[in-house]
């Protein structure tokens, strides 16, 4: 069959073909085909097994290393964690190099697990809702170098379909784009705008990937949130919370509360739980937004680098678990946290030298922390 005939009968077929050819040249991966359709849910209940992981900030390396330090992939990069449930608590763009793959990576591993009863849960962050708005005050050259080649092979693409008489014509992406920024070197203009075309409300790279984000999560006993939550963001609604941000992303919505996304005091900058120094923490108000979540214990935030690695305070009811593994951050050892029923509390780190009083500040005295080992 001529690629003519191809269009003309089988216009669809041609453009997942090219649809899969674009994302191989820009992920190096062959998606599985998505469940349907997908799900978009506030609440789950508690998992037999539970892994959260912190911050990525664009370092693949490290984000596998984590990954295999929880035993959720195996040594091909294949989802091997069974029923388990993976959370990544936001700040997978900017600073560095790798967000793209990453992005690609985590949606891969979404549809294995979906196929065996895992589930990956993915969130905004801070800079994730920063790059819509189109602030990239955090972006890597080798970030802006990354969604360049993706913008190149999206084009080429477009293009393909472009010559198939089946299909609706693509839109330019750059539509409606500057050629030019100010105070932005002109040899970074060509990545700026491949990222605003990637990243802005009904981007196609927003659209396919940030949009299926959860900005705020409860599993089981334990709320997920980059920054945090306060009490007049339960009052205006988590499911709420939730669904605005997403219209937003995929242009449903012109805008969104800044007090949701952009102030310091938003679900995404909130520092109020995540100061490193544990008596600086708001343990009160803590307290009164997990009394007014039904059957919560516990907040658990990234977005705060923890140097000294996971740990809690306010009795354990603030968990903090960004350190900083990826190299445009401190280059932090990959920690994650497991929550099962079986150990209750772990963290799971690929430090050597284990400070196991550390542990002991979150896990009950009945539960071992355990000091795993993790290959590069």
């Amino acid at each position: 069959m001529d690629a003519d005939n191809t269009c003309k009968n089988l216009p669809n077929l041609y453009s997942s073909f090219v649809d899969t050819f674009i994302d191989f040249s820009v992920s190096e991966i062959f998606l599985p085909d998505p469940p349907s359709p997908p799900i978009f849910q506030t609440s789950y209940p508690p998992p037999n097994r539970l892994i959260a992981i912190g911050d990525l900030h664009g370092d693949l390396h490290k984000s596998k290393q984590a990954l295999r330090l929880s035993g959720l992939i195996d040594s091909q990069d294949q989802w091997s964690g069974g029923s388990s449930t993976l959370v990544q608590v936001g700040d997978v763009l900017d600073r560095g190099g790798q967000e793209l793959k990453i992005l690609y990576f985590l949606e891969k591993l979404k549809r294995q697990a979906a196929k065996v009863g895992g589930n990956v849960i993915t969130m905004n962050g801070n800079h994730e809702i920063m790059n819509v708005y189109g602030d990239f005050w955090c972006t890597h050259q080798s970030g802006l170098d990354e969604f360049q080649n993706w913008a190149d092979w999206f084009t080429i693409g477009n293009n393909m379909k472009r010559l198939c008489d089946g299909l609706e014509k693509p839109k330019d992406i750059y539509d409606g784009i500057p050629t030019s920024f100010p105070g932005v070197k002109q040899e970074y203009v060509n990545g700026f705008r491949a990222r605003i075309a990637a990243l802005r409300p009904q981007g196609p790279i927003a659209s396919r990937f940030l949009s299926k984000n959860m900005t705020v999560l409860v599993v089981g006993e334990s709320v997920f949130v980059h920054g945090g939550i306060l009490p007049h963001h339960i009052d205006y609604g988590m499911d709420r919370i939730n669904e605005e941000v997403r219209d937003w992303i995929t242009g449903l919505k012109e805008t969104v509360s800044s007090d949701l996304v952009m102030s310091r005091s938003s679900v995404v900058w909130l520092r109020k739980f995540s100061n490193e120094v544990a008596e600086d923490c708001d343990c009160s108000m803590l307290e009164h937004v997990l009394a007014t979540i039904p059957g919560a214990r516990r907040m658990i935030m990234g977005h705060t680098i923890q140097k000294g690695g996971i740990n809690a305070a306010c009795n354990n009811k603030a968990i903090r678990i960004d350190v900083g593994m990826s190299k445009g951050c401190i280059d932090g050892l990959p920690e994650v946290l497991e929550i099962s029923e079986d150990s209750g509390l772990r963290i799971l780190t690929s430090n050597p030298v284990y400070d196991q009083n550390r542990g002991d500040l979150m896990m009950p005295k009945q539960h071992e922390t355990r000091a795993m080992q993790v290959e590069a």
